[in-house]
């Protein structure tokens, strides 16, 4: 069996499946419920200092975006950090730590963007005994009104100063969570690893608002008549998450800094593909919001036989493999060529591949007078969107294609290292395969 144990800054957890900071993490309770339910560690919600009072609203908190099949897509919040006296979290933090040793448990922090606030609150939270901290230097709304969250992430500045403040007054590890509300995530990646940051973590939400009500022509959720920006997670944000990890893996300045991965992870594969870019380990909020803690056991399973299906003993094994192969568009190979292929066995006649093709692409694919569907290798550029329109999965294929080479089911061959073809309908491979 594969080992899932990680070791992401000297801190250990059975395995790389950590709960991002958020309302799940909100309480010793959850957080018992998340141990005992497989899940690696938990970066606790952000706690804040005393003062002025942190009151969440009492309507909803809860915008989403669905499916066609009301699967979850995407979910909004506006929901602020915790709104529990520090004093309760930091007690609770303590006896869960104490009585779960090997999980990994992360404090996530937002203070005002002043050295004394840090200094104070700092010794406060090491007396819990927990493994590092979490800097939250992304969320999207509330506090960002207030100086902090986002506010402070979107300025390359503060972040290192800040973290230059959390590493003079803390000794464990200090992990940075990045905002993607900014043009280049890069910057602030810098900012972070300048200021001597022992880890970043992202992607934090996103700023979005997801719907109107025509009725009461106000943003959703809808609190009085009125609604705001929210925090935007779930599935749909994991390509937007996924880019700017593999940014951060393959920026000089930023190489081997260490990644804990965060944006619409649901299953075990969408773990796997974070890690390859980089992340030593991931955090998950929107699939334990969706289908409860449990959903660990099957990212756990699923990633254990996958590595062993593939021989590997720990994630440390693949971890960054796919970052090397991320490259910017100018150093693509020109001289790949690939065509698509339609298996008619498979095809259920929809005719979804001639539309989108001939209606919005290349003209590449043809309809007989009894809906077969073949495709024009002359006119095919390997777009390949019939592939992704089509409902039926592997029945569209890309096949790639070598100069001289010839493709036997059609008689066409590639002549050219710019992928031209030449028809040749006598050709006793075509005849063959007829």
């Amino acid at each position: 069996m594969a080992d899932l144990t990680t070791d992401f800054l000297g801190i250990k957890s059975p395995n790389p499946f950590w709960l991002a900071s958020a309302p799940p993490t909100d309480k010793e309770y959850n957080v018992r419920r998340a141990f005992e339910a497989g899940w690696g560690g938990v970066v606790w919600k952000t706690l804040g200092m005393e003062g002025p009072p942190v009151v969440n609203v009492n309507g909803p908190r809860y915008g989403a975006i669905w499916g066609a099949d009301r699967r979850l897509l995407g979910l909004n919040n506006i929901e602020l950090i915790t709104d529990r006296p520090l004093e309760v979290n930091l007690e609770e933090m303590t006896r869960v730590k104490k009585d779960y040793p090997d999980h990994a448990l992360i404090a996530s922090l937002m203070v005002p963007c002043e050295e004394q606030a840090w200094k104070a609150i700092l010794p406060r939270v090491a007396e819990t005994n927990c493994d590092g901290i979490e800097l939250n230097f992304g969320c999207p709304h509330g506090m960002a009104e207030r100086g902090m969250g986002s506010a402070v992430g979107q300025v390359p500045e503060y972040i290192q100063m800040v973290t230059e403040w959390c590493k003079q007054y803390y000794d464990k590890p200090v992990i940075v969570k990045l905002t993607p509300n900014i043009t280049d995530i890069r910057y602030p990646a810098r900012a972070a690893n300048a200021g001597g940051a022992d880890a970043v973590s992202l992607i934090n939400t996103i700023n979005s608002i997801v719907s109107v009500d025509l009725d009461a022509m106000a943003p959703q959720p809808t609190i009085a008549g009125k609604g705001t920006h929210g925090g935007y997670c779930g599935p749909a944000v994991k390509p937007i998450a996924m880019n700017m990890v593999a940014e951060i893996a393959r920026d000089p300045q930023t190489a081997g800094l260490p990644i804990s991965a965060i944006g619409g992870i649901t299953t075990w594969r969408d773990a796997a593909e974070f890690m390859a870019l980089g992340a030593g380990n991931v955090q998950v909020c929107t699939a334990a919001m969706t289908y409860g803690f449990k959903v660990v056991q099957e990212m756990i399973s699923g990633l254990s036989q996958w590595m062993d299906e593939k021989g590997y003993t720990s994630t440390a094994d693949f971890i960054g493999m796919a970052a090397p192969n991320v490259t910017d568009w100018q150093y693509l190979d020109l001289n790949y060529v690939t065509k698509a292929h339609i298996n008619q066995d498979d095809c259920i006649k929809c005719g979804r591949c001639y539309a989108a093709c001939e209606d919005t692409s290349h003209q590449a694919i043809a309809m007989s007078d009894d809906r077969t569907f073949t495709v024009k290798d002359d006119e095919c550029v390997a777009c390949n969107l019939c592939v992704n329109v089509c409902p039926v999965e592997d029945c569209i294929t890309m096949v790639e294609m070598k100069p001289g080479e010839v493709d036997p089911r059609t008689g066409t061959t590639v002549t050219d290292d710019y992928g031209n073809w030449t028809t040749h309908p006598n050709n006793p491979a075509a005849t063959a395969a007829e």
